[in-house]
């Protein structure tokens, strides 16, 4: 039986295969997006445990969608958590403005990966 359902967005293709690998591999189950429209469309055919969010996405940027997914009532409190470059000074503090839970920077580390995204549901 696989675990928590995870949706990693990112529009680069070799991103959402590294990090859906990863986390099947973790035992989740993984569905994926590459823009707002393919978000909707995930969220709509099921509530994810966790959202990875990368903020650099093509049209709706990703901290405009977090924004709206944080408008919706019954998304409202769904942890997301930005999967970014970003990782200077004041980013992190951008990235919790913006509504997101946390973020992984970019590149992720295949060796805790799967680890750091547990500690976002709480299950490490």
């Amino acid at each position: 039986m696989a675990g928590p359902l995870i949706l990693i967005v990112d529009d680069t293709p070799a991103n959402l295969r590294l990090a859906e690998f990863l986390l099947t591999r973790a035992g989740f189950a993984v569905v994926t997006a590459a823009d707002a429209t393919e978000t909707w469309a995930q969220l709509d055919a099921a509530t994810p445990a966790l959202v990875l969010m990368d903020l650099q996405l093509p049209g709706v940027d990703g901290f405009t969608l977090t924004g709206q997914i944080r408008q919706r009532p019954d998304l409202a409190r769904l942890p997301i958590v930005a999967m970014t470059a970003y990782a200077m000074a004041g980013d992190e503090t951008r990235v919790r403005e913006a509504g997101c839970d946390g973020y992984i920077s970019k590149p992720i580390n295949p060796e805790t990966f799967a680890v750091r995204v547990r500690s976002f549901l709480g299950t490490a």
